[in-house]
């Protein structure tokens, strides 16, 4: 599990350094590959048993991931870590580079490893200075210990890890637009395909794996894939970190093993606030559909079952909205965002979340036309799956689960010109 030697390390001062990580077993996997000379196709086998899916948000299998990669083609290969975390709701990563930077580190050179990549980058969030400082501070140690650089421990491997500092741009959070910035150019996503496996970082085979899913890889190989699979559920492996915030007691990341309820994650996080009634929650993140709170309270929190319940896990941002909470003007909060982030490289995102902010915001300011709600759905359906990358969808989505799901509370703003919440 991404924080467990963190966990298990509260009780020091510095749970972040070399000394703490290796006092619970940190680097021993990374010895062991390195000493045993272990087979590729072994690590990614484990990796495919424990089911572990990225925890970035798309959910893509790691194991399966990881085979894509053309490991024996001649020529430089690279692992990137997009610890970007721009997905409003969503602060785990950051904790995971505060906290226990030398589990991703190992993470990252066992990925190097098996795929053959001898270099690795991870892209951090700009603003993240002190996750950035405790992190770089790890990568000297690590590499003052013989466990990065070249002819690591003497195996005659060699991984070298580099930081990336972003611009704080939402949109690097798309890898393909992560690996322009890297390179020094706009971060703007790129035509797939071809596809980073095959034409990735300096136009070489890359893989990118999200923060907390390579962090997770070293506990995964100490303990075993069947170990991990078992922690969650078929087909959802292991733990996972939830950002919970919003209208809850104790807003913060709890772990917990996939298949979670719902209901025993918000009691974790202290319960509804002031002991209001839960209204609506988005499971995954800003760009993923809210659900109704009654909902939510029977599902668990698992990939499957959130997506079964006409959501997205996501990166397991999860953001709580009690009873005095208007849909309408949270939903005009969502939509400003994404019209502010889009990259402008295509014109369905470019014209349709301007669209989409300007029409929210007319019916929350009480401005709105009664062909205005269908209007929005007619928006967000010529966004969906007609841009190069997601954001398009992760700014309509939003929209037409709010509509789905409260679409009297935007009727009675275009009846009332004001909001039902207030005037309750």
């Amino acid at each position: 599990m991404a924080n467990e030697v963190c966990f298990k390390n509260h009780h020091l001062d510095k749970p972040w350094t070399l000394q703490a990580y290796q006092s619970t077993g940190g680097y021993d996997v990374w010895k062991k590959i390195l000493n045993k000379k272990t087979q590729a196709d072994e690590i990614i086998s484990e990796l495919k048993t424990s089911c572990l899916r990225g925890r970035g948000g798309a959910g893509f299998p790691t194991g399966l991931k990881w085979s894509f990669m053309p490991r024996n083609a001649p020529g430089e290969k690279y692992i990137v870590c997009n610890s970007d975390e721009g997905e409003p709701g969503t602060f785990k990563d950051r904790d995971i580079l505060r906290y226990n930077p030398h589990a991703l580190i190992e993470g990252m050179a066992i990925a190097g490893y098996t795929m053959g990549a001898s270099v690795g980058y991870n892209y951090i969030r700009g603003e993240f200075w002190e996750p950035y400082e405790h992190f770089e501070t790890a990568v000297k140690e690590a590499r003052a210990a013989g466990l990065l650089g070249k002819n690591i421990l003497g195996s005659g491997i060699d991984f070298e890890l580099y930081t990336h500092l972003g611009g704080g741009a939402y949109i690097c959070g798309e890898e393909t637009a992560l690996l322009e910035s890297i390179e020094g150019k706009k971060g703007q996503p790129r035509f797939k395909p071809p596809f980073p496996a095959s034409y990735g970082l300096f136009g070489r085979p890359t893989t990118i794996n999200n923060t907390e899913t390579l962090a997770s890889i070293p506990s995964i190989l100490q303990n075993g894939g069947k170990w991990f699979l078992e922690i969650g559920k078929p087909n959802n492996g292991g733990a996972k970190l939830f950002s919970v915030s919003g209208h809850v007691n104790k807003p913060g990341n709890y772990e917990v093993p996939l298949g979670t309820p719902f209901a025993e994650l918000l009691e974790m996080a202290g319960g509804m606030r002031d002991g209001n009634k839960i209204k609506a929650v988005i499971p995954g993140g800003s760009s993923t559909p809210m659900l109704p709170g009654d909902v939510m309270m029977d599902v668990n929190m698992d990939y499957d079952s959130i997506a079964k319940a006409g959501s997205m896990l996501g990166a397991g941002s999860v953001i709580v909205m009690d009873e005095k909470t208007c849909i309408v003007k949270a939903l005009a909060r969502i939509s400003y965002f994404y019209y502010e982030e889009s990259c402008g490289q295509c014109t369905p995102c470019r014209e349709g979340t301007g669209w989409l902010s300007r029409v929210v915001n007319r019916i929350e300011n009480g401005a709105g036309r009664p062909e205005d709600i269908d209007l929005l759905l007619d928006v967000s359906k010529k966004i969906e799956g007609r841009t190069i990358c997601g954001l398009g969808d992760a700014a309509a989505m939003p929209v037409s689960g709010a509509i789905k799901h409260f679409r009297d509370e935007f009727q009675y703003h275009v009846d009332h010109k004001k909001c039902m919440v207030s005037a309750a």
